[in-house]
């Protein structure tokens, strides 16, 4: 190769090198625009989208802004005195809520467990006793005062259902007349065994005089229910033990029973013609509205001569009413 021909070759050579350069160069600078152009439009979306959260978030915060002031703007517009008045009912009422419930029905009972012991208003007192008040000091028992009145007549537990005698009857019924006391013999009424028994079995262990109070049938069973036992079903029996005993004795039983007790399951022409000694308790004012012979006020009462609690009883009536209930004395003839 010539030197002319060298010298051409490279000039081409050097001029093709050149214009490819400045091809990658021109190419180079085309993308790095387009680069920058994109990262311009990115930043700008970026900075739009930041600005549309953020003018949500004030949006949303100037909402809530405004419905707590819509909120706080309720109380606000209703007076204190109504806020304060509404406050004074519902006490109130909670309070006369708690007395009713809880208080007013136990109120006589602390009284009389804690408390000064009152009993209701009345002239003739007694007792009913049994087994479970053991040994008896009868001289102090004789001697009790009961808020004025002294203690003057005792109903004294003697047999239940049909097997059942009081270990301390006979001892009991012995000291209530050598003590001056009107006394009484009760039964205590089961549903598990035959009322013509039941009836029976008193008639056999009680010799009553005249003198003594009428015989009484305590009647406090479960009726109804899981128990089997009906309503006709107990009255049925009822009635067969005062018919046997009152033929035995010549004269009416007395039917305890509680005020609830007897106007659901005792009422009626069949036995409006017995005494009712009804039980009662812890209040000032007997609430059973028919006729009643002797009102159980207490089973909390304390009386001198007996260790514990002992039921307290109220006649409805005089002294000379309580003796004229009694067994005459023409029947001992």
């Amino acid at each position: 190769m010539s030197g002319k021909e060298g010298a051409k070759h490279e000039g081409a050579a050097g001029a093709n090198g050149s214009g490819r350069g400045t091809g990658a160069q021109s190419r180079k600078a085309t993308s790095a625009s387009k680069t920058a152009s994109s990262g311009r439009a990115t930043t700008a979306r970026r900075k739009t989208s930041t600005a549309s959260t953020a003018k949500r978030k004030t949006t949303t915060k100037r909402a809530t802004g405004r419905k707590k002031k819509k909120n706080k703007s309720i109380f606000r517009r209703i007076p204190l005195w109504v806020l304060v008045g509404c406050l004074c009912v519902v006490f109130v009422a909670y309070a006369v809520f708690l007395y009713r419930s809880f208080v007013g029905p136990y109120s006589f009972r602390w009284k009389a467990l804690y408390g000064d012991v009152e009993y209701p208003e009345g002239s003739v007192r007694g007792i009913d006793i049994s087994h479970y008040q053991e040994d008896i000091d009868w001289e102090m028992l004789r001697n009790a005062d009961l808020q004025g009145s002294a203690v003057q007549f005792v109903f004294i537990k003697a047999t239940e259902g049909s097997d059942q005698f009081d270990k301390n009857f006979n001892r009991n019924f012995f000291e209530a007349k050598r003590n001056g006391l009107v006394r009484g013999a009760y039964h205590f009424f089961s549903s598990q065994t035959p009322s013509k028994n039941q009836a029976e079995f008193f008639c056999r262990m009680v010799q009553l005089e005249p003198g003594d109070l009428p015989p009484v049938l305590d009647v406090e069973v479960n009726v109804g229910g899981s128990t089997g036992y009906s309503r006709a079903q107990l009255r049925k029996d009822v009635l067969k033990w005062l018919r046997i005993v009152e033929q035995h004795y010549g004269v009416k039983p007395i039917i305890y029973a509680s005020y609830k007790f007897k106007t659901q399951y005792l009422d009626g022409k069949e036995f409006a013609d017995y005494p009712f000694w009804i039980a009662h308790y812890y209040v000032d004012k007997l609430q059973y509205e028919g006729d009643w012979a002797f009102w159980q006020h207490t089973d909390v009462g304390k009386v001198h001569g007996i260790g514990g609690n002992v039921d307290v009883d109220l006649f409805n009536g005089e002294y000379e009413d309580l003796l004229d209930l009694c067994i005459p004395d023409s029947l001992a003839e």
